[in-house]
């Protein structure tokens, strides 16, 4: 029997069933999760449900629209290792399917310019992702979401941060371009930001940038923190994993800065979403927050702000103020605080209104901690509260009705208001507030 019949040819391998898309039956290169707990490949589903005019799930037949459809990362690299290691012994394979997209093949090549440590390779590869996301095109973004954009960029900023000769002048210019990118492909998925807050090299690389960087370099570094310290102050385990304690001064000092150079009005809301979660996460960082001055630029950046601007700027002033013994005292310090504070009632939106009132509150309650300097300078802030006619307007807030976290907030703070209302040298006119009388029997009876 001769050689060529005893050789047989190899089986061609089968792809697991879980890798096939249940209407093309082919092997998936974009699997996308559906609410009916069934992946598909996202071309055949899209197809089904735009082109078809379908509003149902196939298998199940369950309510299905395209916007509810979720990538399935963890799915989509169990494929390509399968794909990887079989598509040499299976011709049919590299016929039927072609993984590599150039979103794939952009994001595979820095991926690999990252293991291997060559910077000028990495920011060549940057550069295409950032090329590939200045696309409008949704179904382009998509494709760089699912081939793990996002977490690729974290993870180059984070290995040439980290790495000895950072301050080269190629690995400047491949952090550069790689930040640039990152911001591009957003919103980062929860890896994605772990990739970069796990480094404290790189949390302060990116502190670096936004402090002394061009405008849009400091633009692109604010929103990158702003990821981070939002995550880290959630209440998901991932919170835990971030820790920020090495930048712990820089941080704070970063976002007050920003704000107060104001270099642009995205920028400026992102460090005031990010002092706010700052604030949130404990007394410590809200300490150091108002250490670095948050309290005095907030009240200055509310005087002119826009709506959008001025109810962040709020969140962040109420949520400094609950956490930080030393924010109150510098509130009830500041000449601007509460003629602005006061003067915004009414003026911007009924959530800033509540913040108003909550922040108000916190500067003229008592607290538990407060010595006799601080008693001083809370009774001075209601006395100044009263002379800018902050009694008027938190009684027509609560004959014009409000939330019942407000109301309990006003009807405290009036409480507060109403002893002292003698010493305000206050003069309240009972044709336009005719309900003073009774509320103010009402509440010191």
């Amino acid at each position: 029997m001769s050689s060529q019949q005893l050789w047989t040819a190899p089986a061609k391998p089968e792809a697991p069933p879980e890798f096939l898309c249940p209407i093309t039956l082919d092997l998936m290169q974009d699997p996308v999760a559906a609410p009916t707990g069934i992946t598909y490949d996202r071309a055949a589903i899209e197809s089904w449900l735009l082109a078809g005019g379908q509003r149902t799930c196939p298998v199940t037949h369950g309510e299905l629209r395209a916007g509810d459809l979720v990538p399935n990362h963890t799915l989509r690299r169990l494929i390509q290792d399968w794909y990887a290691t079989n598509r040499c012994c299976c011709c049919s394979v590299d016929r039927d399917w072609v993984p590599a997209t150039p979103e794939e093949a952009a994001v595979a090549e820095l991926q690999g310019a990252t293991r291997a440590g060559d910077a000028e390779r990495c920011a060549a590869a940057a550069r295409g992702v950032r090329r590939l996301a200045w696309r409008a095109a949704a179904q382009n973004r998509r494709r760089l979401e699912s081939a793990g954009a996002a977490r690729a960029l974290a993870a180059a900023f984070t290995f040439f941060a980290g790495t000895a000769d950072a301050a080269a002048a190629a690995t400047d210019d491949v952090l550069d371009v790689v930040l640039a990118a990152l911001v591009l492909v957003m919103p980062m998925d929860e890896e994605a930001i772990l990739a970069v807050a796990s480094s404290s090299a790189s949390v302060a690389r990116l502190v670096a940038v936004a402090a002394n960087g061009d405008l849009h370099r400091r633009l692109q570094a604010v929103v990158v923190i702003r990821e981070i310290v939002s995550l880290s102050d959630s209440r998901g385990a991932a919170a835990g994993t971030i820790d920020l304690s090495a930048n712990a001064e820089a941080v704070p000092q970063v976002l007050v800065k920003t704000i107060r150079d104001g270099i642009c009005p995205p920028a400026t809301r992102a460090c005031l979403v990010a002092a706010y979660h700052l604030a949130c996460t404990g007394e410590s960082a809200a300490a150091r927050l108002a250490s670095a001055g948050i309290v005095t630029v907030l009240v200055e950046l509310l005087v002119d702000a826009d709506k959008s601007t001025a109810e962040k700027a709020l969140a962040a002033l109420d949520a400094a103020l609950a956490a930080s013994r030393d924010g109150r005292a510098r509130a009830r310090a500041d000449a601007l605080a509460m003629p602005v504070l006061v003067k915004k009632m009414f003026r911007v939106s009924d959530a800033a209104t509540a913040l108003v009132v909550s922040a108000l509150l916190r500067i003229c309650k008592k607290y538990p901690d407060d010595d006799a300097a601080a008693g001083a300078a809370r009774r001075h802030a209601i006395v100044e509260a009263l002379q800018l006619g902050a009694l008027q307007k938190v009684l027509l807030l609560l004959q014009a009705g409000c939330r019942q976290e407000t109301k309990e907030n006003a009807t405290e703070l009036l409480r507060l208001m109403v002893r002292y209302q003698g010493r305000g040298e206050c003069c309240v006119d009972a044709m336009d507030l005719g309900g003073i009388k009774r509320e103010t029997a009402i509440l010191t009876g």
